[in-house]
């Protein structure tokens, strides 16, 4: 769903870390995570099963990964009062 988002850190050596994000940019996107053989593969993926676009990562240089799913609904202190007409 839009909004979805995923966080991908990794080791860029010496000490120091890399942080990407792969976010589902259109309404009907979803972002897919799967990982074997040494490769961590993080994909925006279209209703259909379609793959928009993939980002792939060594396993062993992986340090976290988090997904942070879309709101089904808004926060209370979101939404927005409207005016309505008697």
């Amino acid at each position: 769903m839009k909004g979805d988002r995923v966080e991908i850190v990794i080791d860029a050596g010496s000490g120091t870390t890399r942080t990407y994000d792969v976010v589902a940019t259109r309404a009907g996107r979803r972002v897919e995570i799967t990982h074997g053989r040494g490769v961590v593969e993080v994909s925006e993926v279209t209703r259909g099963g379609t793959v928009a676009r993939t980002a792939r990562f060594l396993a062993n240089r992986v340090l976290a990964l988090v997904e942070h799913p879309a709101a089904d609904a808004p926060a209370p202190d979101e939404i927005t009062p409207t005016l309505r007409s008697a």
